[in-house]
């Protein structure tokens, strides 16, 4: 196993939006399936645990398939594989697409776990250092921070359900949606709670006190930074090329 690549965050940054924008911009498959190539290849260079990323993208695998059938119903391209009369449900078209959307989400998950490698500290620290407003960097911060403690109330709460004896996955339909909207608004009022505490706690470190914000801690890039910086750049510029001519 070789050792770990520790680079800058900035340039993991950088690395992170070179294949999310080839995975919104490419439409072929093969160019997609690729992409999902080389982003396995720079998450095992960055020894990423991928099984957690793999198991979000089998959470939507439903959500793919109905979009693949959206597509067969509201298009005639493509030869029918599945249909009811004169309906088509699945087509080829619909499940090159559906196939399209699951390499795109695969692609854009694990490029975006890459950032989990590196601290949310270093991850602002970075973006203050490339003259990004504080304010800005500070949302990012938060915004890192808040996610996994609302995934995390979240699946308290369908614990709780659970202890309570209540099986979502066997209850009907209706009753589902009525439990889920039980849930909501507790949900949401707790979130709201909890941005109110945050606010008062940056007021009362008189947050925005000053225009400038001075750190201990800065982030300096090294050659291997700037040399996967510019391979980064230099193979999106190539695909580009080689997607538009050919």
């Amino acid at each position: 196993m070789i050792p770990s690549l520790r680079l800058d965050p900035r340039a993991k940054l950088v690395i992170v939006i070179c294949i999310s924008t080839l995975a919104v911009f490419l439409e072929k498959l093969s160019f997609m399936l690729a992409l999902l190539v080389a982003t396995l290849l720079v998450a095992w260079l960055f020894q990423l645990h991928s099984s957690r990323s793999i198991g979000r993208i089998k959470k939507v695998l439903s959500v793919i398939i109905f979009i693949a059938m959206l597509q067969s119903l509201f298009t005639n391209a493509g030869t029918p594989l599945l249909s009811i009369g004169h309906i088509t449900i699945i087509s080829t078209y619909g499940l090159q697409r559906g196939v399209g959307v699951l390499l795109r989400i695969s692609i854009i998950v694990l490029s975006a776990a890459l950032l989990t490698t590196s601290s949310s500290r270093d991850i602002v620290q970075g973006l203050i250092q490339w003259k990004m407003p504080y304010e800005l960097a500070f949302m990012v911060s938060i915004g890192i921070r808040f996610l996994p403690l609302l995934a995390e109330e979240i699946q308290d709460t369908f614990v709780a359900l659970q202890l309570r004896g209540v099986e979502l996955k066997k209850i009907p339909m209706k009753r589902k949606i009525k439990t889920y909207s039980y849930l909501l608004m507790p949900m949401v009022s707790s979130v709201l709670i909890k941005g109110r505490e945050l606010s008062m706690a940056m007021e009362l470190r008189a947050f925005r006190a000053y225009p400038e914000r001075s750190s201990l801690r800065t982030l300096k890039m090294k050659h291997m930074d700037y040399a996967f910086i510019l391979l980064s750049l230099s193979l999106t510029s190539a695909v580009f090329y080689i997607y538009m001519h050919y």
